[in-house]
Parts: C-alpha cells; structure tokens; sequence
C-alpha cells in the first residue's frame, strides 16, 4: 500500500532528481530503498566485526594450530 506524503527539499535537488528521472516519487523511492538497504549491511557487517573481535585469539589459535600441521617436512 502506498501513502501520500510531502516534503521539503531544495530547488536544486529537484532539479538534479528531475535531469535523472521525471518520475520524482519513482527515484526517491529507489533512493530510500538503497540508503535503507546500506545502513543494514553497514549494521549487519559491525555485528560481525564485533563477534569476530569477541573470538578473535581463540580464531587465531585455531589458525595458527591449522598451520602448524599444514607444514610441509
């Protein structure tokens, strides 16, 4: 379901979304989606840093007992 809305933005930016695409609500839409869809990722990617930071010398042992073994004769 969509919903009307209004909003306040500069002449110029209008300008700019309207070289880009006549459809106003088209492009804003897209762009919000995006910007949204990023702030996920960038989210979703400081969770995983921190999991990682959280396991990081037991990771690391793990690693450095892979190989040793791995060590050729």
């Amino acid at each position: 379901m969509r919903v009307k809305t209004s909003i306040t933005l500069p002449k110029s930016l209008l300008t700019r979304l309207d070289s880009a695409d006549k459809n106003r609500s088209a492009i804003l839409e897209r762009a919000a989606i995006a910007y949204l869809a990023r702030l996920e990722r960038e989210a979703r990617d400081r969770r995983d840093i921190e999991i990682i930071d959280r396991n990081a010398d037991s990771l690391n042992r793990e690693a450095m007992d892979t190989l040793e073994y791995q060590q050729l004769p």
